[in-house]
């Protein structure tokens, strides 16, 4: 039997990386995965690899996300778990940044989050209960030169949880951050760079962050609002 036997989960930035991961473990433990992504051919591969739903998803699209849901509830019924995964980067010097770059990035980082939480909160309390994982970053404990926009998004991120969990705990939904430090992934490939700051002198792998995931959702019950970090040791200095 698996630990999320008959769970319904959302994973937003689903087809690669991270969240592909996230995907592939929540449906080994049995979940029905909604692989959300803008990514289509990935996605919708992975999705058929693992026994997944593939949905095209603009996470910064509200409309969508309430179309999403809508279709996600008619057709595996309320939903239990929401990784809110999706992000990008842009490089964003205070100096220099421009104005698109800058609202591109919150709003996919920061907005599209917010919209996640929000699209899924009825469905859950439907449910008597969920878990909600908002990915930030290592960029939303420390500051980080050259990309303003993306560490405003995860700092709000971080912030955005702590409340939601406030609001949506009365309801028995649970919300965490997490925060990854150097993970290897297409977004930030490892290649011959060393994950500089680590304690631990190695690059993360996706599957050490979709375990920290899965004892959020599975093990973590009296815990919420608060964050996870998996970073080798990048933030104890």
């Amino acid at each position: 039997m698996g630990r999320v036997d008959g769970k319904v989960a959302i994973v937003t930035g689903g087809a690669m990386g991270i969240g592909a991961a996230h995907c592939r473990a929540l449906a080994a433990e049995g979940a029905s995965v909604v692989l959300c992504d803008v990514a289509d051919d990935q996605g919708a591969a992975l999705a058929a690899e693992i026994g997944a739903t593939y949905k095209h998803l603009d996470v910064s699209n509200e409309d969508a996300w309430a179309e999403l849901v809508a279709e996600t509830v008619a057709s595996l019924g309320n939903i239990d778990i929401l990784v809110n995964n999706a992000g990008i980067a842009a490089l964003t010097p205070i100096a220099t940044a421009s104005t698109s770059d800058w609202d591109r990035v919150i709003a996919v980082n920061l907005t599209g989050t917010f919209f996640g939480m929000r699209a899924v909160a009825a469905s859950m309390k439907e449910a008597g209960g969920g878990v909600i994982v908002n990915t930030s970053s290592v960029a939303g404990l420390v500051g980080t030169p050259g990309i303003s926009a993306y560490v405003a998004s995860k700092w709000g991120v971080r912030g955005m949880t702590k409340s939601a969990a406030m609001d949506l705990g009365p309801d028995n939904i649970r919300v965490f951050s997490i925060h990854p430090g150097a993970i290897d992934t297409p977004m930030s490939p490892a290649g011959d760079r060393k994950p500089g700051g680590q304690i631990i002198p190695r690059w993360g792998h996706v599957d050490e962050v979709a375990k920290m995931m899965m004892f959020l959702v599975t093990d973590a019950t009296f815990s919420t609002g608060t964050e996870f970090v998996i970073d080798g040791g990048f933030t104890a200095r």
